[in-house]
């Protein structure tokens, strides 16, 4: 398994682009300088009215399948 480090923050107003479905992916620089391209429907949960902000842990498969994404601040 491997684990990224990351800050996202999305304004309301770019999550809206993403539930109209313009916009598929969101890419992201994790702590160790990787970037990493993941599906929005991954952060759904973690958006409100606000649009999306926090501090995330993903976790991959050693095939780089998802695993799982948790907001751990």
């Amino acid at each position: 398994m491997r684990r990224y480090f990351f800050n996202a923050s999305l304004s309301a107003e770019q999550c809206y682009g993403y539930y109209r479905g313009d916009i598929k992916y969101v890419v992201v620089t994790a702590d160790n300088g990787e970037r990493i391209q993941l599906q929005f429907r991954h952060f759904q949960r973690y958006v409100d009215i606000n649009g999306l902000r926090g501090r995330f842990r993903l976790t991959l498969a050693d095939n780089a399948s998802f695993v799982a994404l948790e907001k751990i601040n």
